[in-house]
């Protein structure tokens, strides 16, 4: 054993022994579990988070090493088919259409399943897989999202599992350029590089991005790039970029008025023109008369239809409920004022405070996308990566709280007939805002 090494060991025995458990149960989390053992999957997240607390605690100021050991603990899911989340399936057959030049807005699985032409290869695994409620639904997936579907459909060909690696492997390098630009936004900001470990050995990032392929990773490397161009005043690139990041996932949208102070009108007129052109020329490649009628139709269902992991929703429901309010109507009026309320509060977080530098716009974004999820009907475990990386760049951690509670949510895929329980809810909640408002009077004080 080199010299170097057996140093190392000695002197880090701790941190090596905490990191080869880590090991252990990515494993054991990537190729012996599945989603309905719920008391499996929580003991195994919940030894993964505190496993990650100590190690940053221990090596926070040691780079390489977490660099190394977040980089493994990815690699041990590479022939893992995800276990959380069924949406790879839909993934691959999206992709597959793109490879063939058919727009995937245009075509729902379950027609494309009885036509013995259709260029899909494993078409009936896949078609199985995705679920019926995805089979009969548009794709809702932006384009940029179609082209990386399509490409590594096309790297992977007839095989399902080379599909799968070729995603992860996109997955990944993403991850490592939001650790690099991260790291390099801070130092711009004043903050500690180091933070930026927060983000990227959190087992939820770790978990549903590199496991479970949802590329929320993707969308945030496009986004922290662009903050970071923007921190160097290349307005201008910044936002080609951004539109990037919108073209992964939509998310980035409701930030957009955020820059409108930061920037001054000119300037932030010119950073939205660049941003919609750019996300135009994006989406032209699959433009037909009736594009915006299914993806649109599609979108609307987040609002008035699905219901997941929901907070404020509950609550309101539970009380109209309680006065013969009927669920699934309920539900359809409480989508339509969801997004009344979302342009309110962006409205507020944009033109109410006085100084308006880029710590202020990361940190409105932080408040705005909290209360956005607060009173959304649906928050998968992954839609809280984007709050992590935010929290990074500020001095609030009530978010990596979430990452770890959110767990709680994966009960409902152990009952057969997927109900949630309100206690678990209630404990995910409770953990959450508590948290929340010890740092808002932790700061207070400060002040």
């Amino acid at each position: 054993m080199p010299n170097t090494l057996s140093t190392f060991l000695k002197l880090h025995k701790v941190s090596f022994i905490l990191a080869m458990l880590s090991l252990l149960f990515y494993y054991t989390f990537a190729y012996h579990l599945e989603r309905t053992d719920f008391i499996k999957l929580l003991t195994l997240f919940i030894g993964l988070f505190i496993l990650c607390l100590k190690l940053i605690q221990f090596e926070k100021w040691n780079y390489r090493f977490l660099l190394a050991i977040g980089l493994i603990f990815r690699f041990v899911f590479t022939f893992a088919e995800p276990n959380l989340s069924q949406d790879f399936y839909r993934f691959i057959w999206d992709g597959h259409l793109v490879a063939n030049h058919i727009n995937p807005y245009l075509h729902l699985p379950k027609e494309l399943i009885t036509t013995s032409t259709i260029p899909v290869p494993n078409a009936q695994e896949l078609f199985d897989g995705m679920g019926s409620l995805s089979a009969k639904h548009y794709s809702n997936y932006p384009p940029l999202n179609q082209f990386i579907f399509g490409l590594s459909s096309f790297i992977g060909g007839n095989s399902i599992i080379a599909s799968i690696i070729a995603m992860r492997c996109i997955i990944i390098m993403a991850d490592l350029g939001i650790l690099y630009f991260g790291r390099k936004l801070l130092k711009n900001l004043n903050r500690s590089p180091q933070h930026i470990f927060w983000y990227f050995l959190n087992p939820l990032i770790i978990i549903e991005l590199t496991g479970n392929l949802h590329f929320e990773g993707v969308m945030l490397f496009f986004f922290i790039l662009s903050i970071y161009l923007l921190s160097l005043k290349k307005w201008y690139w910044a936002a080609m970029v951004m539109a990037c990041s919108i073209s992964i996932k939509l998310v980035p949208l409701l930030f957009l008025p955020l820059f409108f102070t930061y920037l001054g009108w000119k300037k932030s007129l010119l950073f939205y023109c660049i941003t919609g052109i750019t996300s135009l020329l994006l989406f032209s490649p699959f433009y037909t008369p009736v594009f915006i009628d299914h993806y649109m139709s599609t979108l609307s269902l987040w609002f008035s239809n699905f219901e997941f992991n929901s907070s404020l929703y509950n609550i309101a429901k539970k009380t109209a409920v309680h006065f013969d309010a009927k669920p699934w109507e309920f539900i359809k009026e409480y989508g339509k004022i969801t997004p009344l309320l979302t342009i309110f509060i962006v409205g507020l977080f944009t033109f109410i405070p006085k100084k308006y530098d880029l710590n202020r716009v990361l940190w409105s974004m932080m408040w705005v996308l909290t209360i956005y999820y607060f009173i959304s009907t649906t928050v998968h475990p992954w839609y809280i990566i984007f709050l992590v990386l935010l929290s990074v760049f500020t001095s609030y951690r009530y978010s990596i709280i979430w990452s770890a509670a959110i767990v709680l949510s994966y009960y409902a895929y152990s009952q057969t007939d997927f109900k949630e329980s309100l206690w678990f809810l209630g404990l995910e909640y409770i953990s959450v805002l508590g948290y929340l408002i010890y740092e808002i009077v932790a700061h207070r004080n400060k002040k």
